[in-house]
């Protein structure tokens, strides 16, 4: 159901009393822009309590207009009006919350933490109204008289689905302890987020001397005298963003200093500052109890319920078959890479932040090849080219850079998408480099989703967000 995206937005990401704003907001306005995106360069991050806050209120009116419709329970008066309802909302939560993850800053954080209670109680208020289920119920009890299209029973089917398992059915008592575990999940989740953001930024390995250098290729050496300069700092400079930290780890040959990129990676969050224990401990615990609540053995099977796997019966056979396969192969591995590792001088036991330095060195010595070779034949550009012409050719897509288009950062860049006889598809932004605005890893997102109502089709807006390599004054990103 699309309010349970709400409580699943503010759970990676409340709303608090604000003044009245005389100023027009940019993001309950009609979005005067082409094609209708954004208008990322008028929107502040002031803008956003504001708009949540009426955008939340339009959105109970069109709530409270379903639930208090005289006439009996329809499809169209139902569940369509329930999928349409709240739009506006769902345009300030997806502008908000996907910002939030590629371009955050700290007001946007505290926002985050501001208005996430309150969201999800909004969300629940909506999925455990029990006069708003009981019309969904009864249109579903007569779906197979409804002469429903396939869409719109899915649509049907989902609904209700949502609903039951959102603790429609539970008992008042239940509904309580519910609504208290998916505020508290919401907040715990969203600081769980910001601890790992501020743990991965608060680190950074700076090397001043030549020998801290010693294996580095000149790529590698290039982009962290960059980072350096970046950050005002001679010499060079590694962080825990991969294009940063992966390469060091299979080229440089000082050992203490692979073990301290490599420990810093992997306790990101762990104790100090930004420690996010206590957030897992609790995390854990609720979703367990959640997913006790509403009849399931764990909160894995909660989750895959509408995945493929179905159960975690399935991904658990899955993972056993997987090791057992793979096993063999990988003990093989470890045997020839930790007896090389011996023939070139490692004494005591090959450790972590060993492997992929000596797994590189063997690739080099044994095949004359390396990450570092392959590099320069994947330019970031010419692998866009390449991607671009191979949706061409399978599905009939174009892909037209737009850079008139607003976008939420520089490095952004900005595509019209057409289908075959020059149909518009979609509006495609990519997002391709790392920035302590921005979390690690590579994701795809949606500032609008495809929708079609009353006749009237609407365009995803749609986001690829990734962490390459940028590129550096002399050199390309690869």
């Amino acid at each position: 159901m699309k309010y349970k995206a709400l409580i699943l937005a503010a759970m990676s990401a409340a709303l608090g009393s604000c003044e009245p704003q005389t100023e027009p907001n940019p993001l309950l306005e009609t979005f005067d822009t082409p094609f209708g995106v954004p208008p990322f360069e008028k929107i502040e991050t002031e803008h956003y309590l504001p708009a949540f806050e009426q955008a939340m209120a339009r959105a109970q009116a069109e709530i409270d207009a379903i639930v208090n419709n005289p006439e009996d329970p329809t499809f169209e008066n139902t569940v369509a009006a329930l999928e349409f309802s709240g739009r506006q909302l769902e345009t300030v939560s997806a502008l908000f919350f996907n910002l939030n993850e590629a371009e955050t800053n700290e007001r946007m954080q505290q926002i985050a933490l501001e208005v996430s209670p309150k969201l999800t109680a909004f969300s629940n208020d909506i999925q455990l109204n029990p006069h708003l289920f009981e019309r969904t119920k009864t249109v579903y009890a007569r779906r197979d008289s409804l002469g429903l299209s396939a869409e719109e029973n899915m649509l049907l089917e989902n609904t209700y689905l949502d609903f039951i398992r959102s603790g429609a059915n539970l008992t008042e008592a239940d509904k309580e302890r519910y609504r208290k575990i998916t505020s508290e999940l919401s907040e715990l989740s969203l600081q769980f987020g910001q601890n790992v953001l501020a743990a991965n930024n608060s680190f950074i390995l700076h090397l001043s001397e030549e020998t801290d250098l010693a294996g580095l290729p000149a790529m590698i050496r290039e982009a962290a005298a960059e980072e350096a300069r970046s950050r005002n700092l001679t010499g060079c400079v590694v962080t825990l963003d991969a294009p940063s930290m992966i390469p060091f780890l299979q080229y440089s040959e000082r050992r203490e200093l692979r073990k301290q990129v490599w420990k810093a990676y992997h306790s990101r969050a762990v104790g100090g500052q930004f420690d996010n224990r206590e957030q897992v401990k609790q995390i854990a615990a609720l979703r367990l109890e959640m997913a006790a609540l509403l009849g399931y053995p764990t909160y894995a099977d909660y989750a895959l319920e509408q995945r493929m796997a179905g159960g975690s019966r399935q991904v658990n056979e899955f993972l056993e078959q997987l090791l057992r396969r793979a096993l063999p192969y990988a003990r093989k591995d470890y045997e020839m890479i930790n007896g090389y590792a011996r023939q070139q001088g490692l004494s005591g036991s090959m450790m972590p932040w060993d492997w992929a330095y000596y797994q590189e060195k063997y690739k080099t010595e044994h095949y004359d090849l390396n990450d570092e070779m392959i590099r320069p034949y994947f330019q970031l550009e010419k692998v866009q080219r390449g991607i671009f012409l191979l949706a061409e050719k399978l599905y009939g897509l174009e892909f037209r850079e737009n850079p008139s288009l607003p976008v939420y950062h520089p490095d952004v860049k900005a595509f019209e998408v057409y289908g075959q006889a020059g149909k518009f598809i979609a509006i495609l932004y990519i997002d391709y480099f790392p920035r302590e605005s921005k979390r690690g890893g590579a994701w795809m997102t949606t500032f609008r989703d495809q929708y079609r109502e009353k006749g009237r089709e609407g365009r995803p807006v749609v986001s690829l967000v990734c962490n390459f390599t940028k590129p550096t004054p002399d050199s390309p990103s690869l």
